[in-house]
C-alpha cells in the first residue's frame, strides 16, 4: 500500500510538472498535437499505477519522452507557419457576410445543430445577425455580429425590448415540428413559404422562424429546385 501511494505521488508530481510545461490551456482549448500527448501521457500514468510489476522508471521515461517532443513540436511551430499549419490545422470561415458556407461546413463535418449550438454559446440566436463566423484550429467557433446587432455602450442604451430568439424548424430538409408549435406556426405556414420560392423542404439546409412569422431560409446547395 505504501508503494503505490509512493508510487501515485511521483506520478502525480510528473504529470504536473508536464502539463506546466505544455502550457496553460483549458482542455477545449487545446491544439491536436496537445491534446494526442496529454491523452497518451495520462494512459501511461495510469498504466505504471495499475501494475506495480511495471518500473516507475518505465511509466516515467515515456511521458518525459513524449513532453520533450510536445515542446519540440511547440518550438517548430513557431518558427515555421507551414509546419503549424500542418500539425494544428487553420482556421475556417464557415460564415461570411451573413452567408453559410455549406460546403466548409461539410469538411468540418458540422451539422446545422452543431452550427447553431455554437452560435447560441456566442450568445447568438438569430442567425442573420451574424457577419462572419470562424471555426478556429481548437474546434472552438468565434463569431463577428453585423454592426447594426454589435452591443452599443451603456449610455447609449435605453431600455431594451424584450425578444424572443428565433426557432430552428427545418434542418438538412428535416421539419421539426416541436419547434414549429414553439414558435406559433404550423406546418401548412412553412409550405406556403417554400411554395412561393419554388422549393421543397428537401430542398431546404437551414430555416429559422420566430412569433412573429420572421424567418431566415437557406437554400441546400447540394440540391436543384424542385
Amino acid at each position: 500500500m505504501t508503494i503505490i501511494l509512493i508510487r501515485t505521488l511521483i506520478l502525480y508530481c510528473i504529470v504536473i510538472c508536464s502539463v506546466r510545461l505544455m502550457g496553460k490551456r483549458q482542455l477545449g482549448e487545446l491544439q491536436p498535437s496537445e491534446l494526442v500527448i496529454t491523452i497518451l501521457v495520462s494512459n501511461i500514468a495510469t498504466l505504471s499505477l495499475e501494475d506495480e510489476e511495471i518500473p516507475l522508471l518505465h511509466g516515467i521515461l515515456p511521458i518525459l519522452a513524449l513532453v520533450c517532443f510536445e515542446v519540440l513540436v511547440s518550438w517548430a511551430s513557431l518558427k515555421s507557419v507551414k509546419f503549424r499549419r500542418l500539425v494544428s490545422g487553420s482556421p475556417k470561415i464557415i460564415i461570411e457576410d451573413g452567408i453559410i458556407d455549406q460546403k466548409q461546413l461539410h469538411e468540418l463535418r458540422f451539422s446545422v445543430d452543431d452550427l447553431m449550438t455554437s452560435l447560441r454559446m456566442n450568445g447568438v440566436f438569430d442567425l442573420s445577425d451574424v457577419q462572419f463566423a470562424i471555426v478556429e484550429t481548437t474546434g472552438s467557433v468565434s463569431v463577428c455580429l453585423k454592426p447594426a446587432r454589435q452591443p452599443a455602450e451603456r449610455g447609449d442604451v435605453g431600455a431594451a425590448e424584450e425578444t424572443i430568439p428565433p426557432h430552428l424548424i427545418v434542418a438538412d430538409g428535416q421539419l421539426r415540428r416541436q419547434a414549429l408549435n414553439a414558435a406559433g406556426l404550423t406546418p401548412e405556414w412553412v409550405q406556403n413559404i417554400l411554395r412561393k420560392q419554388g422549393l421543397a423542404l428537401r430542398d431546404v439546409f437551414l430555416m429559422t422562424a420566430d412569433r412573429s412569422a420572421k424567418y431566415v431560409l437557406i437554400r441546400n446547395e447540394g440540391r436543384g429546385k424542385a
